[in-house]
């Protein structure tokens, strides 16, 4: 054994490299934890005030965006939404309004709940310039969006006038006057034969003279139309003449599938120089444009003989204008008349005509007219006999 003390490290042969040996730890000292690594040094640059306030300008960026896009959400839904009205909302937007006032009339009238979120959503989509001033229905439940729609696409409530075949143009204006929705005033009477009857269609806020010059133009629309499918050999020489003599054909018969027979007839007694003898021109050149309000019961012999310058028992070919304003269907009815030899035409009893090629045949019409017209009238006495008889019969009881 030697003298020299032992070292862990074994040096081995002489010239080898010294091996370290630790020494070795006790049991307990195995199982206890090591000790936790300090933490890192902390950089400079994180504890910069410019870096902070950057991150924090960041996360307000990030919230203010989901902020706007939950905003965005919330307020779609809500334009989208079924409207507060319970039932249809008539509302009326005047000419001029602004977005803003639309909005608070919508909100006044029940029709939306949230007048700015409606500002809102109409300036969203791009239509604060497109909205359209008119009177407007809005079905029950109807969404900001729905509304929005209808005011951009003009959809207005539509009112009416019609305006019957064969009225004169002082019926016509009369009717255009009483309208409660029509604006303005008509101080004249267009002429006779000047306008389209049939049924016109507006907006509240449109006056009476627009509507009078919309029938003006429908008419000389369907006259061109008409004139230039007209067949050959009429004995009309203008498209003035078949007004007149449509306006004729009109007042005689009420019935479409008759006035091509009628316009056949008197254009077959034009062609061979014969008068038109047609009663309704008596009446108009007697009453003018008054001449359908008056009681029409028959053209009375005094009538017949004075004197008139529309009377076509006494003057020959067309009346000197039109004795009304005639549909469409009797103006075709003239440029396309039947292909007849009938030359007279007399009441049937039942609203439609009798037609003859000669006066004979005529004549025999005539008279069984008459004994219809004859039976008519005993009935309509004994039945008012009837009702006066029970009339003091009820008194008396």
């Amino acid at each position: 054994m030697s003298d020299k003390p032992t070292d862990d490290s074994d040096t081995g042969s002489e010239g080898e490299t010294p091996v370290y040996r630790p020494n070795p730890k006790s049991p307990r000292e195995a199982i206890q934890p090591e000790p936790a690594p300090q933490p890192p040094a902390r950089s400079r640059h994180v504890r910069n005030p410019i870096v902070i306030v950057i991150n924090f300008l960041l996360s307000l960026a990030v919230l203010g965006v989901i902020a706007a896009g939950g905003l965005l959400y919330w307020g779609k839904a809500e334009f989208e939404a079924p409207g507060p009205a319970a039932s249809e909302k008539t509302v009326i937007i005047s000419s001029g309004s602004s977005l803003q006032q639309i909005a608070d009339t919508l909100e006044n009238q029940g029709v939306i709940e949230n007048a700015y979120l409606f500002w809102a959503g109409v300036r969203a989509y791009k239509n604060a310039g497109k909205l359209k001033a008119g009177e407007y229905a809005f079905a029950a439940g109807s969404s900001m969006q729905d509304v929005m729609e209808d005011l951009v696409s003009g959809k207005a409530v539509y009112h009416m006038v019609t305006v019957p075949e064969g009225w004169t143009s002082q019926q016509i204006v009369e009717r255009v006057r009483e309208h409660e929705v029509l604006t303005g005033k008509l101080d004249e009477i267009p002429p006779e034969g000047s306008l389209l009857p049939e049924t016109y269609t507006f907006t509240r806020g449109a006056t009476r003279a627009q509507v009078i010059s919309q029938m003006r133009e429908a008419q000389q629309k369907a006259l061109a139309e008409i004139w230039d499918r007209r067949i050959e050999g009429l004995p009309v020489e203008t498209p003035e003449e078949l007004v007149i003599l449509a306006s004729v054909v009109e007042k005689e018969t009420a019935r479409a599938d008759e006035r091509p027979r009628v316009a056949g007839v008197f254009v077959n007694r034009l062609r061979r120089g014969m008068r038109l003898q047609s009663d309704p021109t008596i009446l108009y050149g007697l009453y003018g444009g008054d001449a359908w309000n008056r009681d029409r019961s028959g053209i009375t012999r005094s009538q017949l003989d004075a004197r008139n310058p529309y009377n076509t028992y006494q003057i020959d070919g067309l009346p000197p204008g039109p004795i009304g304003n005639p549909g469409r269907a009797a103006m075709e009815a003239v440029a396309n008349p039947s292909r007849t030899k009938d030359l007279f035409f007399v009441a049937d009893g039942t609203g439609g005509h009798v037609f003859a090629e000669t006066y004979e045949q005529h004549q025999r019409n005539v008279v069984k007219w008459r004994e219809i017209e004859r039976t008519r009238r005993q009935q309509e006495r004994e039945n008012s006999s009837g009702e006066a008889s029970g009339g003091e019969s009820g008194n008396d009881g």
